[in-house]
């Protein structure tokens, strides 16, 4: 392999200099070769490291070489040998990117083979962004088993329901046996808790045989705080940005440009190795970087590089709404990122329904303005101040197509963030949960559904982790700490109440109950949404168009809202809604040539009563 003497070189985009070619780029990981398998350790600060093979006492010393780099080339080690680098201190760690920790962050990696699965895929190209219907999941949760070839039993269920792609939450090496991924600290390794690499792989190749796209969120922006062994022996963090989780991943400063190579490489390996359809980027306005290019922008060129002839989509979580991420060329293809999750299409529904005015919902409840803009033009904020941040939010996004947002009622923020977890449909009546769910399933923006919102799940989604005993103290106290302003837990006998995130029964409580689906009242819950996405199936997703923009919108009366959004072929897609409680009816808005596609709360001929919602179509030509 030939390396890179100036790391610098490496950078494709710079718009100078020699870019290095992707066979020049050092590659992190185990590599196996004809001659045996090559360990690597990028440790800038360390003069010597050593090599050390489980089953053999010897430790066995790598090659120092430039840039920091250490090798060790081993003729009889193969797939299932186990290693950790020792450091001039006696220090053993795993390697930053094992592809598998069968005994945890701390304990030894292991060498896999990336060629041994049979994939059965060759065919798949993946399907176009506008037919995709999200579902999001955490592996431990979804199922009682909790992992990848028990969540591959229920694709079944997925693809009957009309979900055309799922979004597996975190799955890099996280301290434990419980986590909802965004503490993970091996970035290559899926965890063990949910199986080996085999089996991921296994759950993608079954989800294509039945034509489900998957996702899998990324976590760039910080490392977990137990595992991360990579700043004793890399400058792998700048103290030039602040995060909330401290110093700032070192995406710009000296020793940047191999910290910048090992994220790139982690994107593309994902979508290379494992087949992947796309990444989901974890708050990606915490990724600090003031180099050019910018690392996003170079990361969506390496991960769309990955796989030429496949479909590959990137989703960001951007606080921002930084719409030019999002802007699109003249044949309507995403110059960089696909779509972002839409924040504010959750808040303007979560408060119509709910009437929460707590935290941020403050600055989005009752206000109409906003629930008609977020609808039609996707971002609520669109450079206006925002009281609860002190400072402007947004950009203008009324150009882009909805396809570029991505909205949803329930996803696991929105659920796990509350105080006990709990889902919409515990505490909001039926009526109005199926209103604003009717809402975003049929617009053009990409809908996503959180997993068990189909059947209207009983089960919470609290936050949970598996700490040892000094973080779990500190995480636990923090998380009642955080709640402490609200109302309904000053009493600390009621913060008491919050679940304790370190505790097993708090993960097992966030268990779907899968039999649930043959009771009352989920069995009617799952008939609605398998008959609302059948609508937007046949009805909507035909007619959505990559080069279109945002649609309009007009309030009428004291609850009343009309958008209307032109699509492929000059057909036109409207909504009619009354979301409210109040008795008085909004009159039914004339729609001559419209064919109604979905009625949602009756009502009569003249007057849509509160809780209403009506979708119609006009065909173009």
């Amino acid at each position: 392999m030939t390396l890179v003497a100036d790391p610098r070189a490496a950078r494709d985009e710079s718009g100078g200099g020699r870019a290095a070619s992707v066979a020049e780029r050092p590659a992190f990981g185990p590599q196996i070769t004809d001659a045996g398998v090559l360990f690597r350790l990028w440790a800038p600060k360390c003069d010597a490291v050593q090599l050390e093979l489980a089953g053999r006492a010897e430790l066995l010393p790598m090659t120092a070489e430039s840039g920091g780099w250490h090798r060790a080339l081993v003729a009889d080690a193969g797939p299932g040998t186990r290693y950790r680098f020792v450091l001039p201190d006696g220090l053993r760690v795993p390697d930053p990117a094992s592809r598998y920790q069968p005994e945890d962050v701390h304990g030894p990696s292991e060498v896999t083979e990336p060629g041994a699965f049979a994939w059965t895929d060759s065919g798949w190209a993946g399907r176009p962004w506008t037919e995709a219907v999200i579902y999001e999941l955490h592996v431990g949760a979804f199922t009682r088993e909790g992992t990848f070839r028990a969540a591959a039993e229920r694709l079944d269920h997925l693809a009957a329901l009309g979900v055309t792609a799922i979004e597996l939450m975190p799955i890099a090496d996280f301290p434990g046996a419980r986590n909802w991924g965004y503490d993970g600290t091996l970035l290559y390794a899926p965890d063990s808790a949910y199986g080996r690499p085999e089996d991921l792989k296994a759950l993608v190749d079954a989800a294509h045989t039945r034509g489900l796209m998957v996702f899998l969120d990324v976590v760039y922006n910080h490392f977990g705080p137990d595992g991360n062994y990579l700043p004793v022996y890399a400058p792998i963090f700048t103290d030039k940005h602040k995060t909330p989780w401290g110093a700032a991943i070192n995406y710009d400063d000296q020793g940047s440009d191999a910290v910048r190579e090992f994220v790139l490489q982690n994107a593309e390996y994902w979508i290379r190795e494992f087949h992947l359809d796309g990444l989901r980027l974890d708050a990606v306005h915490a990724i600090k970087d003031a180099s050019r290019p910018h690392l996003l922008d170079a990361l969506s060129a390496r991960a769309r590089a990955a796989a030429p002839h496949r479909h590959v989509h990137l989703i960001l979580e951007n606080e921002e709404n930084e719409a030019r991420r999002l802007e699109r060329g003249p044949d309507g293809a995403p110059r960089a990122f696909t779509a972002q999750w839409n924040d504010d299409m959750h808040h303007v529904l979560h408060t119509a329904a709910t009437g929460e005015q707590a935290g941020y919902y403050i600055e989005y409840a009752g206000d109409r303005e906003k629930l008609g803009r977020s609808i039609a033009e996707g971002f609520a904020f669109q450079g206006e101040m925002m009281t609860y941040r002190g400072e402007p939010r947004g950009e203008p996004s009324g150009h882009l197509p909805p396809s570029a947002f991505v909205s949803f009622l329930q996803n696991h923020d929105q659920i796990g963030n509350r105080a006990i977890g709990d889902r919409i449909t515990a505490t909001t009546p039926r009526d109005a949960v199926r209103a604003v769910a009717s809402i975003y399933l049929l617009a053009p923006q990409i809908p996503m559904l959180f997993m068990g919102e189909e059947w209207a799940a009983a089960q919470p989604f609290p936050f949970f982790c598996d700490f040892g005993p000094e973080l779990a103290n500190a995480v636990r106290e923090g998380r009642r700490a955080e709640f402490a302003r609200f109302p309904e837990f000053q009493d600390p006998a009621a913060r008491d109440r919050i679940p304790d995130p370190t505790q097993p029964e708090t993960f097992l409580s966030a268990k779907l109950d899968w039999s649930a689906l043959e009771r009352a009242p989920h069995r009617e819950w799952l008939d609605w949404y398998r008959a609302i996405l059948r609508v937007r199936r046949d009805k909507v997703v035909p007619l959505l168009d990559e080069r279109s923009s945002g649609g309009s919108y007009e309030l009428t009366g004291q609850g009343g809202l009309h958008a209307e959004w032109q699509l492929r072929g000059g057909a036109r897609l409207r909504l009619a809604a009354h979301l409210g409680s109040g008795a008085a009816g909004e009159p039914v808005p004339a729609e001559p040539g419209f064919e109604p596609i979905w009625l949602e709360g009756g009502g009569g001929p003249d007057r849509m009563p509160p809780w209403s919602v009506r979708w119609s179509l006009r065909r173009g030509g």
